[in-house]
């Protein structure tokens, strides 16, 4: 016993080396440093929504400028230059800097909830991806505010192709910005996605089986795996655009013996499913919204859920319907049509899954059910001209025309937007404890609605009568010229109705009225807790 005793002092004396300071267990800071240092999945959470809301009011500002430019013919309120950067850096803001990282604020915030986890399963790697997305973003934008002779912002679209993007055509370093920018924001979202991956997997609650998980806790894994499986792809081809930009490669350059088409395989097979990491956040999103407000369950939750998962993995398989006019063979063609009408049935399925949702139920038309219900309806619109460029003849016509700008903006903003702005309607009283007048959210949501519809609608008809993307003034003669007075008036009211949704939620943010839990009755294992 003595000899325990002796034992057991010296041990107790015993010297324990400290840990290494960057090893140590985070501490709670408050202030600035507190949300700088945090690893907090809702504050990331937060941060993610912050930063991509500046970054859509950045990327909606340029498309007014595009659309006062294209109000009239014969414009001259942009240059050929000036217009060519706002394009490229509105797609590429939306698309990168606010739809993508906006889906990851409720990715980070509700996502664990959901599942019962008291974080994501790597909460400093969570903190990593976002500063990495920031330094992206940062990089992205910096051509802005350097000399426009050396520098200036890029201006080779969003899809960046070769030769335009060559250092031939484009010899300033904008495109090297762009380039850079792109990496990190690609790691940025690998990163997250692994994250995200691992917790879905190993952190749900007890009894919480694969089955049983919230559609948009499903729509989050797949979109992960997407991002992991197809960001490798965008990667490489902008290492290979660097190398030949500044190493002398000649991976696009034709005068080198290489290949500008490679550059369109390699992105589309990364931007095709980019296409459903913008949209399946927004169906789960959508799926958590209807029944809620239906006061009824999802109708047919496995097939949702095994629709889904069928979206993410044909999505790998039509990459080149964008490539139709580029001279690819006829067995080529034929086989990316079919599996282009083929991504339309689990697409149509999820369709009918909401109406048979909405059947029978006991409506509730909220704010957040208006944008659901404008999201089916205008991503149906969006799904059927879709449907239209799966037939490469009438894609062929309709290449490069306005048609595509109305078709993928009916995709992506009557989809995926409308679903987001539902969503951040939705879980407002959750992260923040505040309910958004009703009033103010019905108002807002019919701006929107009128002022989109009004906007993109007459573009189809822009795009049969032959106006050209990327056109930056037209001729008087065209024809085109109501259209397009009629689109800007629309865009107008958009950007209307947009700065009143977002001015609510700022009032609501500081000012709102204080509501308890599960101001929603919603059914959903994050409803269950205390709020904000």
């Amino acid at each position: 016993m003595e000899a325990s005793a002796n034992t057991a002092h010296l041990i107790k004396e015993e010297q324990v080396p400290a840990a290494p300071k960057f090893l140590a267990h985070p501490t709670a800071k408050t202030g600035l440093m507190g949300w700088l240092t945090t690893v907090d999945h809702k504050k990331i959470g937060f941060l993610y929504g912050f930063f991509a809301l500046i970054f859509f009011l950045i990327g909606g500002f340029e498309a007014l400028l595009i659309r006062t430019q294209l109000m009239v013919p014969n414009n001259d309120v942009l240059t050929a230059q000036q217009y060519n950067t706002l394009f490229t850096m509105h797609g590429t803001t939306m698309i990168f800097l606010a739809v993508m990282p906006l889906s990851s604020a409720f990715f980070n915030f509700i996502m664990p909830l959901q599942i019962g986890a008291r974080d994501v399963a790597f909460p400093r790697l969570n903190a990593f991806s976002l500063w990495t997305f920031v330094a992206g973003a940062i990089i992205l934008n910096i051509g802005w505010f350097l000399p426009a002779d050396k520098y200036g912002a890029p201006d080779g679209a969003w899809v960046g192709y070769p030769p335009i993007t060559s250092k031939t055509f484009n010899p300033k370093h904008a495109i090297d910005f762009w380039v850079m920018g792109l990496q990190l924001l690609g790691v940025a979202s690998i990163a997250a996605s692994l994250n995200f991956i691992v917790t879905i997997i190993n952190m749900r609650a007890p009894g919480m089986t694969m089955m049983r998980l919230p559609v948009f806790v499903w729509m989050t894994l797949v979109t992960s795996f997407l991002i992991v499986l197809s960001f490798p792809a965008i990667t490489i081809a902008l290492v290979q655009l660097m190398m030949d930009r500044n190493f002398s490669t000649n991976f696009f350059e034709v005068s080198g013996g290489g290949m500008p088409i490679l550059w369109q395989h390699l992105f589309w097979v990364f931007g095709h499913p980019e296409v459903y990491i913008l949209i399946l956040p927004a169906m789960g999103i959508i799926s958590e919204i209807l029944p809620t407000f239906s006061r009824k369950p999802l109708f047919g939750y496995p097939i949702v859920v095994f629709s889904g998962a069928c979206i993410g993995f044909l999505g790998f398989a039509v990459w080149s319907h964008h490539m139709f006019t580029t001279g690819m063979g006829t067995v080529a063609t034929a086989a990316f049509a079919l599996a282009t009408m083929a991504i339309a049935v689990p697409t149509g399925v999820k369709i009918f899954n909401w109406i048979g949702t909405l059947w029978g139920g006991r409506l509730m038309m909220r704010t957040p059910m208006l944008f659901a219900l404008g999201f089916v309806w205008m991503f149906m619109l969006g799904g059927l001209s879709g449907i239209m460029h799966s037939a490469a003849p009438a894609d062929a016509q309709q290449h490069d025309s306005y048609f595509v700008v109305a078709h993928f903006h009916y995709v992506l903003i009557g989809g995926s937007i409308f679903a987001l702005l539902a969503g951040l309607h939705y879980w407002f009283p959750l992260m923040f404890g505040r309910k958004v007048s009703e009033v103010w959210g019905r108002v807002s949501f019919w701006v929107i609605f009128v002022g989109f519809n009004v906007t993109f609608f007459p573009m189809h008809f822009l795009g049969l009568n032959g106006m050209p993307r990327r056109t930056f003034t037209y001729d008087p003669n065209l024809g085109w010229n109501s259209a397009n007075f009629i689109a800007t008036i629309g865009a107008y009211v958009l950007g209307v109705g947009m700065f009143i949704y977002f001015a609510v939620l700022t009032y609501t943010y500081f000012k709102g009225e204080k509501v308890g839990r599960d101001v929603w009755d919603g059914r959903t294992l994050e409803w269950s807790l205390q709020n904000p």
